[in-house]
């Protein structure tokens, strides 16, 4: 049963959702962007504490998606590993290299960067402090840098298993999805796969899909918009809308929980993150996000550190108060897709 199969997902996801409370005061203390935000912590050791400080994409740290996964993942190498930890948000694209400079000049040990669009800057700073470890969320490194590690996720499979979930809950024959900018390639995988998944239970499925027009500056940032358009899905008949994109997809999910129509979350298990749309979703296409933001500054710690790549764990969230709208039936095939994507038997042919 997925839910079972799932479980241990839900139990890490709620352990650091415990953490994000810390963020409160931190956020305050946030100057739109210039300076480090965050509070600081002891050393569970006593020794020289380990700095690490996060750069967002464009958007909050709360932004109950992307952003906040990884932040929660730093959180916990503070409660953890008694690091010292602080963000600064990224609010325009053009911040990206003054942000990440911020933190390579007060001397932090690890930078977590997060998004795909900061990958340019990532790598050019990593080159000019190499001994300085980055982290880079969502950023595929083409070539093995000994100070860069990226942390990346089979999207493709996330959204392949929320389509077929939308797909089979659907009654109406049409589903949407409504996501962040097509820019980012993370974004386009989780939409192909997404509508992969859909015709691969459902070949006569009609997916209605939108992509935000307006790149990394507003793509992710636009709750009014995405809210707008899962409501013209839902007039078009779309029954189960899948919300990938930060905030803008938070909007399509309030929209689904105005109209009481179901929804797919994404990145996190967005139950525990949106409770305003608790009661319509049935799922969240996850990427953790935060376990594997913290392995990695683990690693630092314990100096087993390595540049290059490392793939993420993916999958779908408990069904929480809708457990009992999903059939058996449901469960067993979304099951079986789950072994089948695992194993390579089951192929989501997307290619961005």
């Amino acid at each position: 049963m997925i839910r079972g199969r799932f479980g241990a997902i839900l139990a890490v996801i709620a352990a650091c959702a415990l953490l994000l409370g810390a963020c409160g005061d931190d956020k305050k203390e946030d100057s739109g962007g210039s300076k480090p935000a965050g509070g600081a912590s002891t050393s569970a050791s006593g020794g020289k504490k380990l700095k690490v400080g996060l750069v967002t994409d464009v958007g909050k740290v709360d932004d109950k998606s992307f952003n906040q996964s990884a932040w929660e993942g730093v959180q916990r190498a503070q409660k953890e590993l008694g690091a010292d930890v602080k963000f600064i948000e990224t609010t325009d694209p053009k911040d990206y290299a003054k942000n990440i400079e911020t933190f390579a000049n007060e001397k932090y040990d690890v930078i977590v960067t997060v998004g795909f669009g900061l990958g340019e800057a990532t790598a050019a700073a990593a080159k000019k402090y190499p001994n300085i470890k980055f982290i880079g969320v969502d950023q595929f490194q083409a070539e093995s840098v000994t100070n860069i590690a990226g942390l990346i996720f089979d999207e493709d499979k996330a959204g392949y298993l929320a389509g077929a979930l939308a797909a089979q809950m659907s009654k109406s024959g049409t589903i949407g999805q409504v996501l962040g900018t097509d820019v980012v390639p993370p974004v386009v995988k989780f939409g192909k796969g997404y509508e992969a998944g859909a015709k691969a239970v459902k070949p006569e499925i009609k997916v209605l899909t939108w992509y935000h027009p307006g790149g990394l500056a507003k793509g992710f940032s636009d709750p009014e918009e995405g809210k707008k358009q899962a409501l013209q899905m839902i007039s078009q008949g779309a029954d189960v809308i899948f919300g990938a994109g930060g905030n803008t997809g938070n909007g399509a999910l309030l929209g689904c929980a105005e109209k009481n129509v179901l929804a797919i979350g994404v990145d996190t298990d967005q139950y525990l993150t949106l409770p305003q749309a608790q009661k319509v979703l049935v799922s969240s296409a996850m990427k953790l996000i935060t376990p594997g933001v913290f392995d990695i500054i683990k690693g630092v710690q314990e100096n087993s550190f390595k540049g290059g790549n490392f793939t993420g764990q993916v999958g779908l969230a408990p069904f929480h108060d809708l457990e009992s709208q999903v059939s058996q039936a449901v469960k067993d095939k979304l099951k079986q897709i789950d072994a089948g994507l695992k194993d390579g038997s089951i192929k989501t042919n997307v290619k961005v």
